[in-house]
């Protein structure tokens, strides 16, 4: 019987956040995010990304746990959780130095919000730091870590929109990332299908809480 795998099939690109390794990515790494935000909303910010090891740091009912887009990213640099707080407050402070209007940081490539004391540690960095913006996709569902989600989402509304991914809908207070399957009302993502370049702009990702719908991987 096979073992049911738990963590990233590359476990030679795991990173210690320690490292000396930058931990936050510039997207101009990523053909996919871009660097430069010059969509309507968060314009003139620096988009940046975070990723860390992908089954380890999610929830074990995710419908992507065996065909995991990390299963396509041997290179990819996954960051250990351990401490990994301290890493990205010292980066942040860095990175908020330099651009004046800002950051914004994509969470996660892989990976996903791993503990309460984690989501935590964003509501400390939006309420430290104006000028930062997060957003990315959770397949949490009703669980602790998702309520404080949820939450983070309403408290800084303008600064950070974490996505719930899943055809499905949990309440009407979520923004949503369906797959390519989705029937109902959504959006297909302009980067995929060649419409626009790149996240950084595009943007409707922050900017309407419409579903959008990925192209299966």
């Amino acid at each position: 019987m096979e073992t049911k795998i738990t963590t990233t099939r590359f476990k030679k690109s795991i990173k210690d956040p320690f490292s000396g390794v930058k931990v936050l990515k510039p997207g101009a790494n990523n053909k996919k995010l871009g660097f430069k935000v010059t969509a309507k909303k968060w314009t003139g910010k620096r988009l940046y990304s975070l990723t860390l090891v992908e089954r380890e740091t999610c929830p074990t009912t995710c419908h992507h746990w065996d065909d995991c887009y990390g299963n396509n990213m041997p290179f990819a640099h996954r960051f250990k959780t351990d401490n990994i707080d301290l890493v990205l407050a010292r980066e942040i402070e860095m990175l908020m130095a330099k651009h004046k209007k800002g950051i914004v940081i994509r969470l996660h490539v892989l990976g996903d919000f791993y503990s309460v004391s984690y989501v935590e540690f964003w509501q400390e960095m939006l309420e430290k730091h104006p000028k930062l913006c997060i957003f990315g996709y959770t397949a949490r569902k009703k669980d602790n870590i998702a309520a404080r989600i949820q939450g983070l989402n309403n408290l800084f509304s303008d600064r950070c929109v974490i996505r719930h991914s899943g055809n499905f809908e949990l309440d009407n207070e979520w923004s949503y990332a369906a797959e390519e399957s989705f029937e109902g009302a959504s959006f297909d993502c302009p980067e995929q299908t060649g419409k626009i370049k790149d996240c950084a702009s595009c943007g409707l990702c922050w900017i309407t809480s419409k579903t959008v719908r990925f192209l299966n991987h």
